[in-house]
């Protein structure tokens, strides 16, 4: 199927953006009031006092009520309210890719921002929070009052159906873009849920799967972004996961829930269970699970026996609301609420296309052939099943009804002069044609992971031939990957050009398009590692991956990701924090600082932009460790990063701080994190597999 599209297509975006308040006017609203009003925080000793009075009025009923969902048709996230006592109800609403599934009645639509694993490809924290601070306000603008996100399940193999809701590989990078991300969600009045806890990390069996990790492994992979969410961002409330982690059930997991999150880490607000993750009722509550979502199958009646026969003590009841009841008022949720604001939707979706634009990775690009230059174009071919409808998000209850969607080549067509023709590729010699008469050739292409299933890591086969006979026909093709985790690319020898640009969202037109035509200089780096072969995964041992028997091991232990070819020497496609510009840069002036007396240190070194326009290089940091008499280190991992705008010609000294943490591993004879003391190994470059300068430091 064709149509062509020319420069009038610029007038039809226009007109788009021009009627599009008046399609979407019970949501659309001037930017200046575009955010909720909400009542001023309240202290948590405040708040916890309060809600301590009202649970001290509570029927032992009413306190049962208020300890799970209710199963109703036309409002399936939602904790009742009890109006005598002022206690609201506590609606729920999916994430965290846009406001999703929640509230009374239809889904309603939303800001389909660009995946998470987009704004991960971003590798800056300011734009997590940009993120963050939209999903809380359209949670607010949609009558929920709890946002259900950020996903911080580690991408422990690209074949996860969920990796797209999540920041890929690395737990240091995982937790930066976390924190910010929750920041961003609470400043705007939304309770943030993270999830989840802990090791959700395939699809496969999600359910029953016995996943077998061992105590350094879960501490220094698994639980830092969780960390991180709790200590650093002050998450409100998390959500319990649906596997089984050493024989036990995450939401009836007393040594996670009660030893690690609420005593160790200091937790003060309240879990709740993934929709049917609760499994029991006395081992749950006394566990720490505070709230069973969806429903009280466990919770309920159940739940009231337990407690009238001594089995659960009241005062642990009482706990649980306590503080969910106290986080709630410190928010601003119990009293008088201010009316929503409706959702600002150009402003929203001009972010969208910012964070999009920003996450989209350039793997390839021989002869300079992006950006484009279409000063001589008389019409570009467009082609594939991503090039006739826009990408706006992966399946399952992270999906998000768009607000609006901008097409593929309404978005490209808006951006160039020349024609724009576009097939949807199922005629292959149709559009080898197409793409023999065309200035340059450009292959869309994807999968669509979703919640339920993990996925192959192989495109569609008619997927892979369309390229390759699109690419036989014209030297000048550029392949675009919409997908929600790592590909395998069999015809990369044979295209000039290669984008990944996961799964933008509303904008994908103007998105991508933006990158093509250079108005955004591509600056994404990769949040996992994409390999060159299946084996190159878990994958290749049944027991690691999927699991035999309903156990999965992960015997990998440390070497997870970027980690684990290090370990084994093993040459992936494209490494962790790769991603090419339309710039060069250059890295030199590498110092190492030391404080006198302490295990800080300052890591110094300058960037430079070579190249011949302005553009955005990310600077990593990455620490190889000395020998550790408890089991080593892998070759190198993350530990710092920058992402620096440079002007043509512009240097800027680029300075990252290591503390103690940083030279830590998780000692298994303390249960303990310990400096490893003794020489490491300082790297600094712009991705794991190119770090030009290095230097050592030692550590006493």
């Amino acid at each position: 199927m064709k149509h062509i599209r020319g420069v009038a297509c610029k007038t039809q975006i226009r007109f788009l953006r021009s009627v599009l308040p008046g399609l979407v006017a019970t949501l659309a609203f001037t930017a200046a009031s575009a955010q909720t009003a909400q009542p001023a925080h309240t202290s948590h000793a405040a708040a916890v006092a309060r809600a301590r009075q009202i649970v001290a009025k509570m029927t032992l009923d009413e306190k049962i009520t208020e300890l799970h969902g209710i199963h109703d048709p036309t409002d399936f996230r939602v904790v009742p309210g009890i109006p005598r006592l002022g206690i609201p109800a506590l609606h729920m609403t999916n994430g965290p890719a846009g406001v999703g599934p929640g509230g009374a009645g239809p889904q309603k639509p939303a800001t389909a921002m660009p995946a998470p694993i987009a704004l991960a490809a971003t590798w800056d924290p300011s734009l997590a929070y940009i993120y963050g601070k939209t999903e809380g306000e359209e949670t607010r603008s949609l009558g929920s009052q709890l946002f259900e996100a950020p996903d911080v399940n580690i991408a422990r193999q690209p074949q996860g159906g969920r990796v797209f809701e999540s920041f890929g590989e690395d737990p240091y990078l995982d937790s930066r873009i976390v924190v910010a991300d929750i920041e961003g969600i609470q400043s705007a009045g939304a309770l943030a849920n993270v999830k989840h806890y802990d090791a959700n990390n395939q699809e496969d069996q999600r359910f029953t799967i016995d996943e077998k990790i061992g105590e350094r492994t879960l501490r220094e992979i698994y639980m830092p972004a969780f960390k991180a969410a709790i200590q650093e961002a002050h998450s409100a409330s998390l959500m319990c996961a649906y596997p089984k982690l050493n024989g036990l059930y995450n939401c009836e997991n007393t040594p996670l829930l009660t030893g690690v999150l609420k005593k160790e880490w200091g937790f003060d607000g309240f879990v709740i269970s993934d929709w049917g993750a609760t499994h029991s009722t006395v081992p749950s509550a006394l566990a720490g699970l505070d709230v069973e979502m969806p429903t009280g199958r466990y919770f309920g009646d159940d739940l009231k026996k337990a407690v009238e026969s001594g089995q659960v003590p009241i005062s642990v009841i009482n706990e649980k609301l306590v503080q969910r009841f106290a986080k709630m008022i410190e928010f601003g949720l119990f009293g008088p609420q201010a009316k929503p604001a409706p959702i600002p939707v150009l402003e929203h979706g001009a972010i969208a296309r910012r964070i999009a634009a920003q996450g989209i990775v350039l793997l390839k690009n021989e002869g300079g052939l992006l950006p484009l230059d279409t000063t001589h174009m008389r019409f570009i071919a467009v082609i594939g099943p991503y090039a006739v409808r826009a990408e706006t998000g992966g399946g399952g209850s992270s999906h998000v009804v768009p607000l609006y969607t901008i097409t593929p080549d309404d978005g490209l067509a808006s951006s160039v002069a020349a024609r724009v023709a576009v097939l949807d590729g199922s005629d292959i010699d149709a559009a080898a044609k197409a793409a023999r008469r065309a200035s340059v050739a450009i292959v869309m292409v994807g999968d669509q992971d979703t919640e339920g299933r993990d996925q192959s890591l192989e495109l569609p086969a008619a997927q892979n031939q369309l390229i390759e006979a699109v690419a036989k026909a014209n030297p000048k093709t550029i392949v675009v990957v919409k997908s929600g985790s790592a590909v395998l690319m069999p015809w990369l020898k044979d295209v000039p050009a290669v984008l990944e640009a996961w799964y933008p969202g509303e904008e994908d037109g103007h998105a991508v398009a933006d990158v093509l035509t250079g108005k955004v200089d591509p600056s994404g780096k990769l949040p996992l590692t994409f390999p060159a072969s299946v084996n190159d995964t878990t994958a290749r041992n049944p027991e690691e991956y999927p699991g035999v028997n309903g156990v999965v091991q992960y015997s990998e232990k440390l070497d997870v990701g970027y980690r684990g070819y290090a370990a084994n020497h093993i040459t992936p496609l494209f490494p962790f924090g790769f991603g090419l510009t339309y710039t060069q840069f250059s890295f030199d002036g590498l110092k190492v600082s030391q404080k006198p007396g302490s295990d800080d240190a300052t890591i110094s070194f300058k960037v430079t932009n070579t190249g011949k326009v302005a553009g955005a290089e990310v600077a990593q940091l990455y620490l190889g460790f000395p020998p550790i008499a408890e089991g080593n280190e892998p070759p190198l991992q993350l530990k710092g990063f920058r992402k620096v705008m440079l002007n043509a010609g512009e240097s800027k000294t680029v300075t990252l701080p290591l503390d103690a943490h940083s030279f830590s591993y998780w000692s298994k004879q303390a249960h303990a994190w310990k400096v490893a003391p003794g020489t490491f190994q300082v790297m600094v470059g712009d991705s794991s597999a190119n770090t030009p300068l290095k230097a050592s430091i030692t550590v006493k």
